[in-house]
């Protein structure tokens, strides 16, 4: 198990080592395997990778992302020109069911809601506006409308679980009610639960996945 202090040393070389993240001012603390992330960001998409390249890392058990996104000068938009640049990202997008979705902008906080029938849809649609210019947070409140029924959303992500090479999937519970998925068990990685909830949200219907997976070493 790795000591907080080379958690922390390796968290940092690993945002120095992320081509994406340029001019922020990071600070990492680490306290019992829970990475804190702190200080400011020229842009949500920043924002976004600093919290990735944390969770790569192996040996932190949680992370906590305490940044804050400080537009430069020549990154400031208005709500109306954000929400203009969000529709157009939505339909542009060829995974995106646009005419489901609706985007509101406040401050600069991006809010997209709606319903849609698969989780990648949702996902893709948080992808495409993640990166506008002027964005300085982002809350996607779309939701999943399940398909099939419970059973069978079990049956499919126990079947993706054992296909993955990451995971060592006789250690994952898998529970399903009405489009809800709960994860249990343990992970040798914080990556390995990522993956496991990857596999999960991949399941048609799927709208919600609780993750109670013990990362241990």
């Amino acid at each position: 198990m790795k000591s907080d202090l080379q958690l922390q040393k390796d968290v940092q070389d690993e945002l120095r080592w992320e081509p994406s993240i340029r001019e922020a001012e990071i600070g990492v603390a680490v306290k019992d395997g829970v990475i804190t992330l702190t200080g400011t960001v020229p842009t949500y998409a920043q924002k976004f990778a600093a919290e990735q390249a944390a969770e790569r890392v192996s040996g932190i058990r949680a992370l906590a992302d305490d940044l804050h996104v400080k537009l430069s000068g020549g990154s400031d938009r208005t709500d109306t020109e954000i929400a203009h640049a969000a529709a157009n990202a939505l339909r542009w997008d060829i995974e995106v069911p646009d005419a489901k979705i609706t985007a509101r902008v406040e401050n600069g906080w991006v809010t997209l809601e709606g319903t849609v029938d698969w989780y990648f849809e949702k996902a893709a649609a948080e992808r495409s506006v993640r990166y506008l210019t002027g964005v300085k947070g982002l809350t996607n409140f779309i939701s999943v409308r399940p398909k099939i029924s419970a059973p069978e959303v079990k049956a499919k992500i126990e079947a993706a679980l054992k296909r993955s090479a990451e995971l060592g999937a006789k250690k994952i519970e898998v529970e399903t009610q009405d489009g809800k998925v709960i994860l249990r068990g343990t992970v040798r990685t914080w990556a390995e639960r990522q993956e496991a909830e990857r596999a999960a949200w991949n399941a048609p219907g799927v709208h919600s996945v609780k993750d109670e997976l013990y990362v241990s070493f």
